[in-house]
């Protein structure tokens, strides 16, 4: 079987390729099963190799840019090394893929209006709430009014309960951030829309072509890995490039 994935709707240049991966059409088997592309979740090591080399194969890329997510606001551009951790990555070199790893986070991928440039970010709560996507913008050294963006699979508002010290820390930096949460089931409990805060700060960076959102991976077991909904879980990807 081969890997599946989910191709973006947005209007981005010829240039530009992207997708995220779904759970189907890799090796691993039990709560891996099946394209787990996460090698610190604990599948074993051979079959993590096979679902990657499957997937660029599949996609005939040069190179994968695989980083070590730390829920930071680091990003990597051409010729920073992928040992240090980081939470986005951006190029402007054909055939080579800026990747991000997720599980109900929120992957979140950037092309310019002229197809010269792409970034990708890893945007969970904590990396969103202290800048990535800004950080992410900034190293693609571009105008935000000529950058497109596109919010890949995540866990939706419906499913993702916060805490207190979650809604604080993007209020803080926005009032209007109050919007994306709604009152829980207990006091101090938020149902939070990462979708929405993601389209908050991306448009208060002057980023107006925001695309995707409304894919939820907690809902969606049969596509989707969710580490709120199975604790033990693989890794879908998301992918940008230029050809």
């Amino acid at each position: 079987m081969a890997p599946d994935w989910i191709r973006p709707e947005w209007p981005a240049p010829g240039r530009v390729r992207a997708l995220s991966t779904t759970r189907l059409g890799g090796v691993s088997a039990g709560p891996y099963a099946s394209l787990n592309l996460g090698e610190h979740v604990g599948d074993d090591p051979k079959s993590v190799a096979v679902n990657r080399e499957r997937l660029q194969e599949r996609l005939g890329l040069a190179k994968l840019r695989w980083l070590k997510q730390v829920h930071g606001i680091r990003v990597i551009a051409d010729g920073g090394s992928m040992e240090e951790a980081a939470d986005a990555s951006v190029t402007r070199q054909a055939g080579t893929a800026c990747v991000i790893m997720t599980a109900d986070c929120l992957p979140v991928i950037f092309c310019d209006k002229y197809g010269t440039k792409v970034a990708a970010a890893h945007a969970g709560w904590r990396g969103l709430s202290a800048g990535v996507l800004e950080a992410a913008l900034k190293s693609m050294d571009v105008a935000p009014k000529d950058v497109l963006a596109w919010m890949g699979p995540a866990i939706g508002p419906q499913a993702y309960e916060v805490g207190d010290e979650v809604r604080d820390a993007f209020v803080r930096h926005s009032a209007q951030a109050a919007q994306a949460f709604m009152a829980g089931k207990v006091p101090g409990k938020w149902w939070c829309d990462l979708y929405g805060l993601a389209r908050q700060r991306l448009e208060a960076a002057g980023v107006a072509s925001i695309h995707g959102g409304g894919l939820c991976t907690f809902s969606d077991e049969q596509r989707f890995f969710s580490f709120r909904r199975d604790g033990q879980c693989g890794r879908m990807a998301t992918l940008v490039w230029l050809e």
